[in-house]
């Protein structure tokens, strides 16, 4: 990382001086498997002749440079990841050769190998800073310009960019040749390849102004008979129309492709007309329903962007939130319109939820951050990038209207379209279609940090007639702000064997006390949910009365939403010490057989993990975590054969089985002697399995490697590396660790899987050792790695199960080392881990009655 920056300034000053015109980009891919050839031309004006500048391009090896017909010295000029230019024309054209490096960590050129059947396959990725690991470019987002690609691969691979691709031309010896035509003006992050002997199916509509728009989705070979592409075009012809009504213009491109690829580090990445996305979204077998319905919605979000982030582009990365927030909560709107899922439930649940944990680090920051340079990019890459952004441009649209906020966001596509804005552009365009002033509500919601909590106080008379009631805001943390919300009071009790809404209030919340005189002289409901269909972004807290009974009831509400800010609330109240760890597993236990949204499922499951293995006390640890196994061992063998509740049942069993009799139901169905009815064991299942009966003592590395030989796929290669670092020996994590610390040979994904594995463990202690040598290496891989993989590691190796004061203080002394004081992103890092850390310890105290 070091010597790969680029600051705000220096994009600055390189704007000033520079417009790019366009790239043509020449690509050789059959140099071998370590480098391929880069072929760049950029033809660019300087309005300051006589000035220097720079452009980015990170290779092994720059053969030739020539600037406007001059050839300068490569080893004058380049370090390997700048070229420096000086006495620049006010017209110049550069041409860079070179040679740059294939990647195996997601960036820049990635290349894989498929274990199936031996074929290569090539994808980009390039958001942030990644396109000059291909090219020569001026790499920032407000150099927009037009790309044209040409491509030298072997004659039977396919090769797709953003325009369409072009009949191949044989050039001989096996290899052909695809010249693409000039992309529209675009930010470099948004391009792309993709290369390789890929399977593709095709379909086409009609876009609003009459288009013919080619569809395409691409797979590897080797998966080709589980590419589900009827759905992925459908998904697609529901969210076009959609999204062209919502904002008023037509599809921006002239084809739109989706590729799934292999070892992916995000969901998808939105390149204009050519979507790469994760492979795991293409299912070999059984997956949750929350996985589906994610699927369907990461599809939506980048079909979003290809309005919202590639027509119309922002200035500088400051305004990276306003991009995902954006497409994020797109997503959701276009999702509850055009979908079967209950896409304003899974919001609540997993970005909001997300939003606020996020929100109460000590690393939490403004929506609208400051962003110095390319490492504070990647650092606020986060959930408040995502969620809680997206959680505030929903009551943005409440707050001046949906009418007028897509109106706004019309006008602001059609006078920005194929160049780049800012917020306030944004803003200014929905101040104008709302009438209403946005500058306060940006200060407040945009510029500041932290999540404020709501908590409803009722007082009633002998008869249960309310006679006050009020809402009371507490000033988060961070910042010590009270802001304006708008919330709604739904009244829930029992109908017809169910709990149901009788009433609702909406209402206006104004600084630390807001009262409710509507309430007074009502009959107070057994249930009063404050924040009821989940209008205001703040943690809510319920009273007690109303908690007692949704202890005894949960399961019976019939409204998902209302159950799942419910679930949140009660995590919340669990995350700030209001109930005790075995509280909130009581509740869960008692109620989860009645969720039926598998994304709520999945995440109280996924939460009920943590709150076992980090917040319950030692002493009770293991008591509480084999009650919850058999729990949910119960679960799947009462729910409906086949279900997706089944499936999830089975699969977090897989995590907590931890007795002798849990551990043998695990070898049971693994070995296929147990059987649930309508439970079938695939391949992916069988992994999770086998890795619970690592971590459980009962398999070493002689089965992992018999099951290896039966899956030796991708999937088999990162899952068999999971199970093998999850060895419950001191052995296996000693080898885990330094394979992860001292070589650099491991793909992206099997190094964060192996991370995975490492950290899964029943007995603590074989994670003791590792406190020092974590800490030793901390500063080695953060030097010596990609963000990424760097990123992987320092989360994955970390032992935050031990949740010890020896950690803590190992965490605390790390943190005040120059190296890493002085890193801001390493330290951010490391302060969140050292926050759940001390967490854990007041929760594990709280649990124990101290």
């Amino acid at each position: 990382m070091p010597g790969e920056n680029l600051t705000q300034l220096e994009a600055i000053d390189r704007k000033q001086k520079v417009w790019v015109e366009s790239y043509e980009i020449e690509l050789d891919l059959t140099r071998g498997d370590k480098v391929f050839g880069s072929r760049t031309t950029v033809r660019f004006e300087s309005a300051m002749p006589g000035s220097s500048t720079f452009i980015d391009a990170i290779t092994a090896r720059v053969y030739k440079v020539t600037l406007n017909g001059e050839e300068l010295d490569p080893e004058l000029v380049s370090d390997g990841v700048r070229i420096r230019l000086d006495n620049l024309a006010a017209e110049n054209t550069l041409v860079v050769e070179a040679d740059a490096l294939y990647m195996h960590t997601g960036e820049g050129l990635h290349r894989f190998v498929d274990p199936v059947d031996g074929e290569t396959y090539l994808y980009s990725q390039f958001e942030v800073p990644d396109s000059r690991r291909v090219f020569a470019v001026f790499e920032q987002p407000n150099l927009k310009a037009t790309f044209q690609f040409t491509v030298i691969a072997p004659n039977h691979w396919v090769v797709v960019s953003n325009q369409q691709t072009p009949p191949a031309q044989d050039v001989g010896n096996d290899k052909a040749v695809w010249r693409f035509a000039p992309t529209p003006r675009l930010a470099s992050y948004v391009t792309t390849l993709v290369a390789g002997p890929y399977h593709g199916e095709f379909s086409s509509l009609v876009s609003s102004d009459g288009r013919t728009i080619p569809l395409g989705v691409y797979v590897r070979q080797s998966l080709k008979q589980y590419l589900e592409a009827e759905h992925l075009f459908e998904v697609c012809r529901k969210g076009f129309p959609f999204f062209e009504r919502a904002f008023d213009r037509a599809y921006p491109f002239d084809k739109y492709d989706q590729l799934f690829v292999p070892e992916f580090n995000a969901g998808a990445m939105e390149n204009a007309g050519a979507v790469t996305i994760t492979e795991t979204y293409v299912f070999r077998g059984t997956v949750p329903g929350s996985v589906r319905e994610r699927r369907d919605t990461t599809i939506l979000h980048e079909l979003a962007h290809m309005w919202f982030g590639d027509l119309v582009t922002m200035d500088w990365w400051n305004d990276l939130w306003l991009n995902e927030s954006f497409a994020e909560w797109a997503a959701a709107f276009a999702s509850a319109e055009v979908t079967d899922w209950e896409a304003w439930t899974t919001f609540a649940v997993s970005e909001k939820l997300n939003a606020y944990h996020q929100d109460q680090l000590p690393s939490t920051h403004p929506i609208v951050a400051p962003i110095n340079d390319l490492e504070d990019v990647q650092v606020n890459f986060d959930f408040i990038t995502y969620a809680k952004g997206a959680s505030v441009i929903k009551q943005l649209t409440a707050w001046v209207g949906t009418d007028a906020f897509l109106k706004g966001v019309a006008q602001y596509l059609q006078k920005q379209a194929f160049s780049n804005a800012t917020l306030a552009d944004l803003l200014g365009e929905l101040e104008q279609t709302s009438g209403r002033d946005l500058k306060e509500w940006s200060k407040l919601w945009l510029e500041s940090a932290g999540v404020n909590t709501l908590r409803l106080e009722v007082e009633t008379d002998d008869e249960d007639v309310i006679t006050a009631a009020r809402v009371v805001q507490t000033e988060d943390a961070s910042a010590g702000l009270l802001r304006p919300h708008r919330a709604a009071l739904g009244f829930y009790g029992e109908d017809a064997g169910s709990i149901v809404r009788s009433e609702r209030f909406e209402f206006d919340v104004q600084g630390a006390v807001t009262e409710l005189p509507e309430l007074v002289g009502l009959t107070r409901a057994p249930l009063l949910l404050l924040n009821d269909d989940d209008l205001a972004y703040a943690k809510i807290h319920l009273d007690p009365a109303s908690w007692d009974f949704a202890r005894k009831n949960l399961a019976r509400i019939a409204d998902p939403l209302a159950r799942t800010l419910l679930w949140t609330a009660a995590w919340e109240s669990t995350h700030d010490f209001v109930f005790t760890a075995s509280e909130f597993i009581d509740l869960v236990l008692a109620n989860i057989h009645g969720e039926t949204e598998p994304t709520t499922l999945q995440i109280i499951l996924r939460t009920l993990a943590k709150v076992a293995r980090l917040f319950v006390h030692e002493s009770k640890r293991n008591d509480t975590l084999a009650r919850i196994a058999d729990g949910l061992f119960h679960l799947a063998s009462a729910a409906t054969p086949g279900s997706d509740f089944q499936f999830q049942a089975v699969k977090f069993f897989t995590h907590f089985a931890i007795t002798d009799q849990q551990l043998d139901q695990l070898e049971g169905l693994f070995a296929e002697r147990l059987a649930l009815p309508g439970l079938a064991i695939d391949q992916d299942l069988r992994w999770d399995i086998l890795a619970g009966l690592a971590v459980g003592g009962r398999v070493g590395e002689e089965e992992i490697d018999d099951e290896f030989a039966r899956d030796n796929t991708s999937n088999g290669q990162r899952l068999s590396a999971l199970a093998r670092a999850a060895i419950a020996t001191p052995e296996a994590k000693a080898k885990a660790f330094a394979r992860l610390v001292e070589s650099d040979d491991l793909s992206n994904v099997v190094l964060r899987d192996t991370a995975l594995g490492f950290g899964r463990v029943n007995n603590t202690a074989l994670l003791e050792p590792f406190i020092d040598r974590y800490c030793d290496a901390v500063e080695g891989i953060w030097k010596g790695r990609t963000f990424k993989i760097a990123n992987y590691l320092i989360e994955g190796l970390y032992p935050m199960r031990l949740t010890s004061p020896a950690l803590a203080s190992a965490t605390t002394a790390l943190l005040a080392r120059p190296g890493v004081r002085t890193t801001p992103a390493l330290a951010r890092k490391l302060s969140e881990n050292l926050d759940e850390i001390n967490r854990a310890i007041k929760a594990q105290a709280k649990d124990a009655g101290n």
